[in-house]
């Protein structure tokens, strides 16, 4: 129920599989959450491009506000975060180039390769901090440099900054998403001209950066009408990153935690002060993004529930029965470590027949595929777990902190299996909860803007642990089964 007098502001949470548009009703006791719009984000291949079906989406955000404003009243503001890296781009008029390009596309095959042979890996990191994935912003535009698109655009707006920019007529830069492009000075905050500079790209197309917190701007009146809303309705500016939204809303008490932002992605690593630039971290795929009030996520990207969903979407074209539920159970019976798999093999980045890839990567590495359904989840399962012991294990190393606990949030957060065997493959505890996180930190850092809530993350993050259930998963099984099959990943990378 939500309660009486409590602000209502909409979260547009943007995944790489579905939309939504979230109420969330905040008061300085508690935080309501009320999902009132969901669709799916299906990317469309167009003359053998992968596209983001930007206008459809944007659709179902229109008609999630005016579901919001019909069903709890006037709105007090809106953020927008999404997935990373991928933008449009804006031509002189201010209209877009071309539907954006979805990071999954071909495209950028090779692309990474003949950037570092321009600018080693390590010139990039000392700069940027972000590790140099075939999929980041920077290789986009390097293999974009010679399209029309490119040559007639004025502006380069990530996704979230598209939609504000659709809904308020306001052009801007959020940080948390900026920092993910491989095109930002992660210790000014600032654009990396130099990096820029040295592929050939335009630094007027960026715009000026802007904090979760800020103001965006009011919708414009044609998209107020839109939505059904006679007030004013500002944008405010959240972690526009999904994970950086996300983070916000892990229910720790203190900062000896691991995190686990667990959708498409499962993003794993530490909220630290400052980021970790050093050749090992960088030889480790750890990643420093910027977060919400300055704070860093040094993080590796695990490539997540992503190698379920495919597997799932294969099984249901073949007209196989693919229950999640059903699956997930059957899988809790199978023999752990029958099969285990790196789980970011470039193999499995690319939309396809995900089971045929994970048997193809077993009979590569000496082992015995999974037979059946129920053996391929539980080879995704140990595999993805034992990504998660490896990145928390490293981040700590690295880092130079301790962690007491792993908190898993997102979409994984319900996935009980895969929780269990990340504590037991940990060795420590994990606290499951939120699934709704990057709405609710969505949610969280308008609701301060607008004075509601008060204080810091530490504050925000008790707000959440007392408004959700959370479910605590101790440590189990043998650790020297975990280090085995561990080895074993690693000897086959």
């Amino acid at each position: 129920m939500t309660d009486a007098g409590a602000a209502g502001f909409a979260a547009v949470d943007l995944g790489a599989s579905s939309g939504r548009v979230i109420v969330g009703n905040v008061t300085a006791g508690a935080v309501h959450l009320t999902e009132v719009n969901r669709f799916p984000n299906q990317p469309v291949r167009v003359a053998g491009t992968l596209h983001w079906d930007v206008l459809g989406l944007f659709r179902g955000v229109l008609d999630g506000l005016r579901a919001a404003v019909r069903t709890s009243g006037p709105l007090a503001s809106v953020g927008i975060d999404s997935w990373a890296v991928d933008y449009g781009l804006l031509d002189a008029a201010g209209s877009l180039v071309g539907n954006p390009v979805h990071y999954r596309d071909h495209r950028t095959d090779g692309v990474r390769e003949q950037v570092l042979e321009q600018v080693p890996a390590a010139e990039l990191y000392a700069v940027t901090g972000i590790q140099p994935l075939p999929f980041n912003t920077l290789f986009q535009l390097v293999a974009a440099r010679a399209t029309p698109a490119l040559a007639s655009a004025r502006t380069l707006l990530l996704v979230p900054d598209l939609f504000t920019y659709w809904l308020t007529g306001v052009i801007g830069a959020e940080i948390t998403n900026a920092s993910t492009t491989q095109l930002l000075d992660v210790r000014d905050r600032a654009w990396a001209t130099g990096v820029m500079t040295a592929f050939g790209i335009d630094g007027g197309l960026f715009p000026a950066l802007r904090h979760p917190g800020a103001n965006a701007g009011d919708l414009v009146p044609e998209m107020l009408a839109e939505v059904g809303q006679v007030d004013p309705l500002p944008v405010t500016v959240v972690g526009s990153h999904d994970t950086a939204s996300a983070v916000v809303a892990v229910p720790a008490a203190g900062n000896r935690f691991a995190f686990v932002s667990c959708g498409t992605w499962s993003l794993v690593g530490l909220e630290l002060p400052a980021p970790v630039q050093t050749a090992d971290a960088l030889a480790a795929g750890f990643t420093n993004e910027v977060g919400v009030d300055g704070t860093i996520r040094f993080l590796r990207n695990v490539m997540g529930l992503w190698l379920l969903q495919e597997s799932i979407r294969t099984w249901n074209a073949r007209g196989l029965p693919a229950d999640l539920d059903s699956l997930l159970r059957s899988a809790a019976q199978v023999a752990p470590f029958t099969a285990v798999v790196d789980p970011d093999d470039p193999a499995f980045l690319a939309p396809g027949d995900v089971p045929a890839r994970i048997a193809r990567a077993c009979e590569r590495t000496g082992q015995t595929p999974p037979q059946n359904q129920a053996e391929t989840v539980r080879c995704i399962l140990d595999s993805l777990a034992l990504a998660y012991r490896a990145a928390v294990r490293d981040a700590q190393t690295l880092s130079g902190r301790e962690v007491e606990a792993v908190h898993i949030v997102g979409g994984g957060s319900r996935n009980e299996l895969l929780c269990q065997l990340t504590a037991d493959a940990c060795g420590l505890p994990v606290i499951a909860g939120p699934v709704e996180a990057a709405a609710l930190g969505n949610v969280l850092v308008q609701a301060r803007a607008g004075g509601v809530v008060s204080g810091g993350l530490a504050d925000l993050r008790a707000l959440v642990a007392r408004s959700f259930d959370l479910r605590r998963y101790e440590p189990a099984g043998a650790e020297t089964a975990w280090a085995a099959a561990e080895r074993r990943v690693r000897s086959s990378a």
